[in-house]
This record gives C-alpha cells, structure tokens and sequence, in this order.
C-alpha cells in the first residue's frame, strides 16, 4: 500500500491545506531505528471541506495531524495553508501564522489545566496575541461559549473538573474558536465519550463549521462517525494512506482489502446479525520494520508477489474514488 504519487490532489490553487510527501520517523532511543509513523503521504482539502482520516490504532493519523500543526515537523515533505508553506517558516512568523489552524483534542479533561478556571482558559488565546480590548474579550469569550451550549454565567468561575466530559468537550471547542481559525483538526474528540454524548458533539461541531465558516480536519478510528460529518475520507494503515473517496463511494465500493475490512468491523446493531468475519488474519507488520512493497500484504487476502515487489501508486477506480492496490475490490 503506498498513498504516494498526486492522482487525488486536486488543482492546488483551489486548497486551503495541501499536504505533500509528508515524512515523520521518530527515533528510538540510541539503536539507530526509527519507527516510520507517516511515509509519504499527500491529501488536499478545500476551503469548507471536512476530510476525515481514518484508520486503526497506530495508522499514523494522529501524527498526521500534528505534523499538519508543525508538532513535531514533518522530517521531509510540505505543508501548505492557504498557498502559504507552514514548513519553510519558524519561531514568530509561524507562530502567528498557525493561529489559523487549531486542535480539539481526544481526551477533553486532560487537555484543560486543571487549576485554572474555565473564563481564563478560553480568554488565554485572546490575552496572548492583544486581540482586542479587555471588554472585546469578555464579549468574545460569552459569545463563544454560548454557541456550543455553555453558559458563561455559570461556567467562567468554576475548574475543569466540575465539568463532565461532554461539557469539557464543549468547553475545548469554545477555545479552538475564539481566535477564528481557518482549519480546525478534531483528534478523535469524540472516542473518549459516552455514544448518547458523541451525536451531540459531532451535531455541534456541524452547526460550528457552518456557522463559523470552517474547514475540518476529521481523526478517528471509527468508520461510522466519519461517514457522517466528512466530505472525503482518507483511509490510512502504517503510516500510508491506501484508499481516497467520498464517503457514500467508499461505503458502498470500498476498493482496498483493508477498507472492506474495517467497513465489515462495524458492529451491527441487531443480535441476530452474526458478527463474524470482521477481523482480520495475517502477521501484524512494525511501523519500525514495514513490509516492502504494500505495507498491508502480510494481512491481505489478495496479495501476490507482485505486492511484495512493487509498491502500488494511488490511482483512480471510479470518479473522486483513489486506491492504492494492485488488486482492487470489483476489479
């Protein structure tokens, strides 16, 4: 499996973000290897557009998404935001620059500061770059909490940890927006929510990406959620991405093995309805040692020789639909 080569990328003049070659390795320790995190991999995405990147756990798309906020910076490749190149650019200048991509991350207590109150929190952002007056900020803090269900009458003098996840969730997103950002990149922010509070999440960020006219970054390792809020999908495994297509393609033709596994984990809601064969067999590969040529080979019920030897290029299979495989689904 590759996700090289810039089949799916569209006219870059029409980007907002534009990712290419990105390469993050990260060493381990002092034996001179490296686990390979994200190899090669290239994606656009419009202005408005949500891309949902999915895949299983240590696909890479948390640190693809991190690389896309120079944290850490990619080891090679490029990332531009809106036509301007985030990795050529250091210490103030992309600092404010980065101001116009903010993160929501997983774990939403964890990622509020426990000692400070919820009003500082979402005002820091403000107070750091002089945006406005002492009013302005105030009126920008209430105005941002109320739009994602907070009452900032209640909320701004009380900590973190007398809020519940959803509410801190809620809380997060508040702080991603006060500075009006461009792109937001959501890591899996709702995989450490109860499911009765998850639609409502990704209900709200919906109602905040019209209304803040936003474009969405979407993480997660969970198919049904991000058919539900993406405009595209991007399926990741090692460290690549294998498979490019609107959602509603993707579902119904998934082209790569890999794809058509992870649509057939998805539970079904009926207990008459076995759940076999969703899993899948094969040797599981190390990100510090990946497999030559498609990286999912050692799993994959089609592989040949061919998958050994050679490394597939993405390649259209239908219209918008991009897979990296020799042997495509329905081909």
């Amino acid at each position: 499996m590759a996700g090289s080569g810039p089949a799916h990328l569209r006219p870059a003049d029409q980007s907002l973000v534009r990712a290419t070659n990105l390469v993050v390795e990260f060493p381990i320790g002092s034996t001179g290897l490296k686990v390979h995190a994200v190899s090669d991999v290239s994606f656009d995405i419009l202005p408005g557009e949500t891309l949902g990147l999915v895949g299983e756990s240590g696909s890479g798309k948390s640190t693809t998404g991190r690389a896309l906020m120079q944290m850490p910076r990619p080891d090679s490749g490029e990332v531009l935001l809106d036509g301007r190149s985030l990795t050529s650019m250091s210490g103030q200048e992309l600092r404010e620059v980065r101001t116009n991509m903010q993160m929501i991350f997983q774990d939403p207590i964890s990622s509020l500061n426990p000692r400070r109150r919820i009003g500082s929190i979402v005002r820091e952002p403000l107070r750091i770059w002089k945006r406005g007056t002492d009013d302005e900020q105030r009126r920008r803090v209430d105005e941002r909490l109320e739009s994602v269900g907070i009452d900032p009458s209640t909320a701004l003098p009380r900590r973190p940890h007398e809020f519940s996840g959803g509410q801190c969730q809620r809380i997060c997103i508040a702080r991603a927006l006060v500075l009006d950002p461009k792109v937001i990149i959501c890591d899996e922010p709702v995989s450490a929510l109860d499911v009765s509070v998850q639609a409502q999440i990704l209900n709200l960020l919906q109602d905040m990406k019209a209304r803040y006219d936003l474009t969405l970054v979407f993480i997660a390792h969970d198919l049904a959620v991000v058919k539900n809020v993406s405009d595209r999908v991007a399926v990741m495994y090692l460290g690549k991405v294998c498979e490019v297509a609107d959602p509603d393609d993707l579902y119904a033709h998934p082209a790569h093995p890999y794809s058509a596994a992870l649509l057939r984990s998805i539970p079904v809601p009926d207990p008459n309805v076995s759940q076999s064969g969703a899993t899948l067999g094969g040797e599981l590969p190390s990100p510090v040692d990946p497999p030559s040529g498609c990286r999912f080979r050692t799993r994959c019920p089609k592989a040949q020789d061919l998958c050994a030897s050679e490394e597939p290029l993405l390649r259209p299979v239908a219209e918008n639909h991009f897979v990296a495989c020799h042997f495509p689904l329905d081909a």
